[in-house]
């Protein structure tokens, strides 16, 4: 747990708990701003931070490790508790000097049914073998799904679980399973090499915080290949582009043989926005589940995405829908407008095809 030595930036912190922030800017002679339900706002009651204060509570905040790394490239992640609150930190350098980002992760690890997720990622939880990628933008609760799955997991199964984060966010308690967390550039190399030595300890399922390079996305897939149930986040927009993401990360040469392990892999895909509510202030999870058929299979294995659009479209059945179909549930039951419906659409002519039809 930290201490800090600046008042202020306690206050702030405290404020920020109060007023349910999901994120923190601070940046050198400027006033400290928070995110709430997706709006930014400066607080002008702390006044302005100036570059020494912010620099002292770097000292403050940073391991002498974390503060050689952070001198060294000008970047660093970071997780810290301040008294029961976990925060997940962003460090870098600009033109005035030191600035900050805090993510505040809740205490408290919602179930899937807390967080209005589809009844379909129980079933995936289930799984004992395959990839199953949380997608969308940053911000958008990816951390949190994965959070609720290996929840599920932990009070349902007696598994072996193994996270690989940067950094580690959601505190697990074992229940039924037995837990190991590892946080990149403390207790493994990178996600990679994570993953590499993480099939050597006897586990049964895989978190992978970020599939963000070719070496981590191949050693998941292999993982997975393996017969172990694997889960991933990748910063991709729908259930097909993710797909293409995947592959597109490999030489032309290899793509054909990653389309045919993808194919014989991958469970499925939930991609997800934060959506502004109706009438509470506040957001409401949007979904895009695709799962993986034979059909799918056939699709990913020839290249063919807009034959998995079109299987997802009409995959109810399966526990599928699209995006379109979600945001048009949303507004038909009176949780969001039909303008945030159509701001928040991946395909404006399918929004409004269903938004015409009243669902």
């Amino acid at each position: 747990m930290q201490n800090f030595n600046n008042p202020a930036l306690e206050q702030l912190i405290q404020k920020s708990i109060t007023d349910g922030a999901s994120d923190i800017h601070l940046s050198s002679g400027t006033f400290p701003a928070l995110r709430i339900h997706g709006d930014l706002n400066y607080i002008q009651d702390f006044g302005e931070f100036s570059r020494e204060s912010l620099e002292a509570f770097v000292n403050d905040i940073l391991t002498p490790e974390q503060l050689e790394k952070f001198k060294r490239t000008g970047d660093l992640d970071f997780a810290f508790t301040y008294e029961t609150q976990r925060f997940r930190g962003s460090l870098y350098r600009e033109m005035h000097g030191v600035s900050l980002t805090f993510r505040l992760v809740p205490s408290v690890i919602k179930s899937i049914d807390e967080l209005g997720l589809p009844e379909i990622l129980k079933t995936i939880s289930g799984r004992h073998r395959g990839l199953f990628l949380a997608t969308g933008p940053t911000g958008h609760g990816k951390s949190s799904t994965l959070a609720a799955i290996i929840s599920e997991i932990n009070h349902q199964r007696k598994a072996h679980i193994v996270t690989i984060e940067d950094p580690i966010e959601y505190i697990h308690t074992p229940a039924q399973s037995v837990i190991h967390q590892r946080e990149v550039g403390n207790d493994t190399e990178n996600f990679a090499s994570g993953i590499r030595h993480v099939l050597r300890q006897d586990p049964d399922v895989i978190m992978i915080g970020e599939m963000r390079d070719l070496e981590t996305i191949s050693a998941a897939i292999t993982a997975a290949e393996t017969g172990h149930l694997v889960f991933g986040t990748l910063h991709t927009q729908d259930a097909s582009q993710s797909i293409e993401r995947i592959v597109d990360v490999f030489p032309p040469h290899q793509q054909n043989q990653i389309r045919l392990q993808l194919a014989y892999t991958l469970i499925g895909v939930c991609s997800q926005q934060l959506i502004p509510t109706a009438k509470v202030k506040g957001r409401v999870c949007a979904t895009e589940i695709l799962i993986t058929t034979s059909a799918i299979r056939a699709s990913i294995r020839e290249g063919k995405t807009s034959s998995i659009r079109n299987s997802l479209m009409t995959g109810m059945n399966f526990g599928m829908h699209t995006m379109e179909q979600e945001l048009a549930r949303l507004y038909k039951t009176g949780k969001i407008t039909k303008a945030t419906a159509k701001d928040f659409a991946y395909d404006q002519g399918e929004i409004d095809r269903l938004l015409s039809q009243g669902l």
